[in-house]
């Protein structure tokens, strides 16, 4: 992803917490003009590829924030067990600060069937949470989880969040979260190695 102005930064993040918050088809460039306090004029300038460029790259954008997440959160942890709890408790948090109005960046560009209609979409959402994955299972490796064992716990920890998202959105409650650490940690203690533990730092 290349390094892009002030002004294309807030227009990408502001299409990012939009779709996070309204979805992909509720989300207008006149919202993210609006929300970003940009011009016209920049759309053009800095999206030629319409819609379909600003959601690649909100997306995209969302991947990598989950990403440094991910590493802050092994950085905090000394084991698999304490990444899991970390990752998922500070899901738990967002979405309570946001009071229960924030979602994925990503998950609406497909379950809205954005996806469906474009390739480049599509493969955007494939590519971020392809990269999410990989991201956890390199920690959980790290913390000598053995690496076919790392790949499903990491595959397990997204889709729960994933789930967690929605669900905790209906319900207006972090029970869903609580519910998914609870398994998910249940899970990681049983195929981490009970004496590997990473230094912190």
């Amino acid at each position: 992803m290349g390094k892009r102005t002030d002004t294309k930064e807030k227009m990408v993040q502001a299409a990012k917490e939009l779709i996070r918050q309204r979805g992909f088809n509720a989300t207008a460039f006149a919202d993210v003009l609006e929300r970003s306090g940009t011009s016209r004029g920049s759309v053009y300038f800095h999206f030629p590829g319409g819609k379909t460029q600003l959601a690649v790259e909100a997306a995209e954008a969302h991947a990598f924030e989950q990403v440094e997440i991910i590493d802050r959160a092994a950085g905090e942890a000394t084991s698999a067990v304490q990444l899991v709890e970390r990752y998922v408790d500070l899901g738990r948090d967002g979405m309570i600060a946001g009071d229960y109005g924030r979602g994925c960046g990503i998950a609406p560009l497909i379950t809205e069937g954005a996806a469906e209609n474009s390739a480049e979409i599509a493969e955007t959402g494939r590519r971020a949470f392809t990269q999410m994955t990989d991201r956890l299972a390199f920690h959980f490796v790290a913390f000598g989880v053995e690496r076919s064992a790392a790949r499903v716990l990491a595959e397990a920890v997204i889709a729960s969040i994933e789930g967690a998202m929605i669900t905790s959105r209906a319900l207006r409650s972090p029970a869903p979260y609580e519910s998914v650490r609870t398994v998910l940690v249940n899970h990681a203690a049983g195929v981490a190695p009970k004496s590997a533990r990473r230094p912190r730092g």
